[in-house]
């Protein structure tokens, strides 16, 4: 008999509702379709947010009416493992709710790691998805969830650390692949190429001007790895519009064309931060590249 090809699974660790749909969601649903077990961990509930529409949600129900929108965006991307840590919306750097003693960036760092490293020791994924660690715009819980997953990737197969999951039954477990999430330079000029084909101002999302959008985001030489998730772009569209509370009138995934969106949601890049495997040549096309 041939050796029992284990399981693949993936978890992405993230702070809010949405984290997951706008940056990743298409590798989230092409995996999960190729039967990888595909978990969530999300930090918060995103009380802090903005709300987009009065008649969606008030400030202090916004957590409960953010987390039925993540369970909406699961659905359509076929997460079924979905684990919230249990934080509230630390909101943005400088602001009041920063303050709050329960705000995921005041959390404990060895307690919200450990929540981490109970998830891949039950789980046992391969690998692990999370923010770069400038949190890609500087949210504070962004940075915290990158610094929670990159210490969980160095601490879940070591036995000494967090010994208590032993008693659990829960036995170490090395993930293979740490990445982040990135969105290169050149994923912005192809944005503003598809703003200036819809005939759309750019300046209505933020930057003044094509140039400035074309300088934001990852620079392109650090991309390591290329995910072609055309198949699932609408799984994604569709994920992003469960998020209603956090998709204003003047959103670009509202006024888009779906023709120049599919064309901006059809591939997805990452930064291979770590791995326990030989590092690629090239770009890689698979998270799992290695692992089959």
């Amino acid at each position: 008999m041939s050796p029992t090809v284990p399981s693949l699974a993936l978890l992405a660790v993230y702070g809010h509702p949405d984290d997951e749909s706008f940056g990743t969601g298409g590798t989230l649903a092409l995996y999960a379709r190729q039967g990888v077990r595909v978990a969530l961990a999300c930090a918060t509930r995103g009380e802090a947010g903005e709300i987009s529409d009065p008649a969606l949600a008030t400030p202090e129900h916004l957590g409960e009416a953010r987390e039925h929108e993540l369970r909406c965006a699961c659905a359509h991307l076929g997460v079924n493992d979905l684990y919230f840590l249990g934080y509230r919306d630390s909101g943005m750097a400088g602001t009041p709710d920063n303050e709050h003693p329960q705000a995921f960036a005041r959390a404990d760092l060895h307690e919200a790691t450990g929540k981490i490293v109970r998830l891949v020791r039950l789980l046992r994924p391969q690998v692990l998805i999370t923010f770069d660690p400038q949190g890609a715009y500087g949210h504070p819980d962004h940075i915290n969830a990158n610094r929670i997953t990159v210490a969980a990737f160095a601490a879940a197969g070591d036995p000494a650390q967090y010994p208590e999951h032993l008693a659990e039954g829960l036995s170490p477990f090395a993930p293979s692949k740490l990445y982040f999430t990135g969105l290169p330079r050149r994923f912005f000029r192809a944005i503003a190429e598809e703003i200036r084909a819809a005939g759309i101002d750019v300046a209505r999302f933020g930057p003044r001007n094509l140039e400035e959008l074309e300088n934001v985001g990852t620079p392109d030489e650090l991309v390591t790895t290329e995910i072609d998730v055309a198949c699932c772009w609408q799984a994604k569209y569709q994920a992003i519009q469960c998020h209603q509370t956090q998709l204003p009138s003047d959103s670009p995934f509202r006024l888009i064309p779906l023709a120049q969106m599919e064309r901006a949601l059809s591939t997805e890049y990452f930064i291979l931060a770590e791995t326990r495997l030989p590092r690629p040549s090239g770009i890689e096309t698979d998270l799992f590249a290695g692992l089959r």
